[in-house]
């Protein structure tokens, strides 16, 4: 139960179906056309012995059973010539309307003879002559059925595919949303303490010099609470510079990272105005931010730059950190994927649905090198 549960496994085993039931259909399929064929060349015998038989019988004689084989058969394609190749009689031959008979016949003949399909019968005092058939139009459906069932099978496979991922994923945002909603309103109760207890201090201590730091603290939990409350709700969106919002996310970043961590802008001119929501997305590079600080190990050069063109803005963060495998860059933003001791593996996958579900926009990995660093780059419609 617990393999079948793992959502890699259980796509696996809906391609390993799959694939089995097409070889089996094949395979079986194949078998009754190989089987149909034979059945049909043998009675092609049999009709051209009745056929020979009728040609050299005497005018007294009785040929009620040749002319019995000779008129039961009424699916397979039949085209009786000479030995000079002219046409005699044909059965079962669909001739096109308008079209030339007899270059229809010659041109099925030639096919036929290709094909193999030929059975000469002797007649007296005259020569041999050539009975040439063709596959009946259930042989040919017969042969088109393995393919037309391997189409149907690999569109199950395809919507089976699709309605695991689309559950699976709808089951995570679920789970990550009611996370979200329940964190916020975990600390909605705290930080309102908090926010009353700053202002009894500031009324008792009006001078101290580390209320204003306090205060500082408590707003950012509020403003975190605020983020967290708008996952899974449409946030509203807004005309900012996002030049400001970029530099104030970092800014604040950077006042709490190790000294031994470095951080290079580059913004172009202001203002660059973006319609946004300003905390869902400078928590979003808070986020890269505070990943790239740990790829790093706490030391190393963070390189946030800002450009634009006529329709978007685009965000590039680099770090020179310990980078991120070709085989991973997609699964960064697994909802529960992390590499981390410690993490639940929530940030890049909510970063993504910020980006693209409520933005509209694009975030995902630009380049990579195990042990020189990575480069995430996020686009916004302007």
């Amino acid at each position: 139960m617990k393999w079948f549960n793992n959502f890699r496994n259980v796509k696996y085993l809906l391609v390993v179906v799959a694939a089995m039931i097409a070889v089996a259909s094949l395979f079986v399929s194949n078998g009754f056309v190989d089987r149909l064929k034979l059945e049909e060349k043998n009675k092609m015998q049999v009709w051209a012995s009745a056929m020979g038989s009728l040609i050299n019988a005497d005018v007294d004689e009785d040929v009620k059973l040749e002319l019995q084989i000779i008129s039961s058969n009424k699916t397979i394609p039949v085209i009786l010539t000479d030995d000079k190749g002219s046409i005699i009689q044909e059965n079962n031959i669909s001739i096109p309307a308008n079209a030339d008979s007899l270059a229809v016949l010659m041109e099925r003949v030639v096919d036929m003879r290709k094909k193999g399909n030929i059975i000469p019968i002797y007649m007296a005092g005259v020569g041999e002559q050539y009975v040439c058939y063709d596959d009946s139009n259930i042989l040919i459906m017969l042969s088109y059925y393995p393919y037309i069932l391997l189409g149907v099978v690999l569109v199950f496979l395809i919507i089976c595919v699709v309605a695991v991922v689309s559950s699976k994923r709808a089951e995570q945002n679920r789970v990550w949303v009611g996370l979200s909603k329940e964190t916020a309103h975990q600390l909605g109760t705290p930080i309102s303490s908090l926010m009353a207890w700053v202002e009894v201090l500031k009324d008792k201590y009006p001078a101290d010099e580390l209320l204003p730091d306090m205060q500082h603290d408590v707003e950012r939990l509020q403003r975190v609470a605020e983020r967290f409350s708008k996952i899974g709700s449409n946030p509203e969106h807004t005309t900012e510079d996002l030049v400001s919002v970029i530099e104030g996310a970092v800014e604040y970043v950077k006042r709490r990272s190790p000294s031994k961590v470095e951080y290079v802008v580059e913004f172009p001119k202001r203002p660059l105005l973006v319609r946004m929501n300003t905390p869902l997305v400078e928590w979003v590079i808070e986020n890269l931010c505070k990943n790239a600080v740990d790829a790093m190990g706490g030391s190393g050069v963070i390189t946030v730059s800002v450009s634009h063109d006529e329709h978007n803005a685009y965000i590039e963060l680099s770090d020179t950190g310990k980078g991120i495998p070709k085989s991973m860059r997609r699964r960064v933003f697994e909802p529960g994927f992390t590499t981390k001791k410690r993490g639940w593996g929530l940030g890049l996958s909510l970063a993504k649905r910020i980006m693209e579900e409520y933005h509209k926009g694009k975030i995902f990995v630009k380049k990579s090198s195990v042990g020189k660093g990575a480069t995430f780059r996020l686009e916004l419609k302007k």
